[in-house]
């Protein structure tokens, strides 16, 4: 992480059961190169001892305003530093940066401060959701500060992770980010992508489902982040790595499940990419115990599954972009214009599974773009994660006519 390499880190430790884990941001931020300062609340001192930062640290760390009558100078560490990173950052520590209340070390660092600060909450849930610790966050934000709220890495829905400090790993990821200088093309744009396969239960232990990895639906959303977008990535069962990644991850199984998250985030979405291999037909039921082979044949009734892409296209609003990816092994131009006018995307990515290196499982993709004009781009077999890169061209260029 070169971007890490050199930069000055004040790290600020308040306290909390989840101190420990600021061990383990010290350590790597020294590891990746960094000059890093410890600043502790006394509470944190309660939890891990100073010296244990101050031997990864190489330095001092610092708790008091005097220390055997020497001064520690929260100016000058504020000046010195080109970020300031308070982790954990508890309920207490937001209230008194957001309000002022200078009665200690680090959120006397924090008011002297001239770089950017981030906050990482942790807290109980009850603490994190209560009215003053929500407007301490607002106030806080406000002023300019960043937060990197858990989870970073993976969110799976509702309030899971809400409060709990984010992993020293993703924050790392989060501070590479940071440093890092970015093409801002799609800097304030949300997106919703969805990917990989669905499964449907027929009972406990089988499902009807299909051979898709929801590789190309990482690749994009890896993509979008690199040109500054906020990306939700809906995602069927898969075996890719997903951890240390600049947006959510919402996991779901079945069509259903896809349908519903899809739906919540669709509405603040700026741009929508349907890159998912949702399965066409579920069982009618699903057994609740397994299914036993009691005779030489045996038939499912199917009925028809949710095209979340469909329905979503008729609350489609002005400005608001859609995209879809079409899988083909016949008429495969004609039928992808169809699925255009049809469920009112605004261009297709088709794949056909009569190209080489194309279709599922692959690191390689082969794909077409056809917009509502007809226009049909074609593209040689690349990486995935270049056809990303077309991909989003193509979506940048949509915004600029919108």
């Amino acid at each position: 992480m070169a971007a890490i390499k050199d930069k000055k880190i004040v790290v600020a430790v308040s306290g909390s059961i989840a101190t420990y884990k600021s061990l383990l941001l010290v350590r790597l931020l020294i590891k990746e190169g960094a000059y890093v300062k410890v600043i502790m609340t006394e509470a944190a001192t309660k939890f891990v001892s100073p010296l244990s930062f101050s031997t990864l640290a190489n330095s001092d760390t610092k708790i008091d305003f005097f220390e055997e009558n020497v001064w520690n100078n929260h100016v000058e560490m504020g000046l010195w530093a080109d970020l300031i990173v308070v982790c954990p950052a508890t309920a207490n520590t937001l209230g008194k940066c957001a309000n002022g209340i200078c009665d200690n070390l680090v959120v006397a660092t924090y008011l002297s401060a001239k770089c950017p600060v981030v906050f990482c909450p942790a807290m109980d849930l009850d603490m994190y959701k209560h009215p003053s610790t929500l407007a301490n966050l607002i106030t806080l934000k406000s002023y300019g500060n960043h937060l990197i709220e858990a989870p970073y890495g993976e969110l799976v829905s509702g309030l899971v992770g809400e409060g709990r400090l984010e992993e020293p790993e993703n924050i790392v990821v989060w501070i590479e980010k940071f440093f890092t200088p970015i093409n801002q093309s799609l800097l304030n744009y949300k997106f919703v992508i969805t990917a990989g396969p669905t499964y449907e239960a027929l009972d406990p232990v089988r499902f009807i489902g299909n051979h898709s990895s929801g590789k190309m639906g990482l690749a994009l959303a890896d993509t979008i982040s690199n040109y500054g977008g906020s990306v939700d990535l809906v995602i069927g069962p898969n075996n890719l790595v997903k951890t240390n990644k600049p947006f959510r991850i919402h996991e779901i199984t079945s069509g259903l499940e896809m349908y519903e998250v899809v739906t919540k985030l669709h509405e603040e979405a700026n741009v929508v990419i349907f890159a998912a291999a949702v399965a066409d037909y579920r069982p009618a039921s699903v057994a609740a115990q397994k299914i036993k082979k009691s005779t030489d044949s045996f038939t499912i009734e199917i009925v028809k599954n949710v095209d979340i892409a469909l329905e979503l296209g008729k609350k489609k609003r002005s400005g608001q972009i859609h995209v879809g990816f079409a899988l083909e092994t016949e008429n495969e131009e004609t039928n992808a214009k169809v699925k255009i006018e049809k469920k009112n995307f605004d261009f297709i990515v088709l794949n056909s599974l009569n190209d080489k290196g194309a279709g599922f499982k692959h690191d390689t993709n082969k794909i077409k773009i056809i917009n509502r004009l007809g226009v049909i781009t074609e593209y040689t077999t690349k990486s995935k994660h270049e056809v990303a890169e077309d991909i989003i061209l193509e979506i940048i260029k949509t915004l600029h006519s919108k």
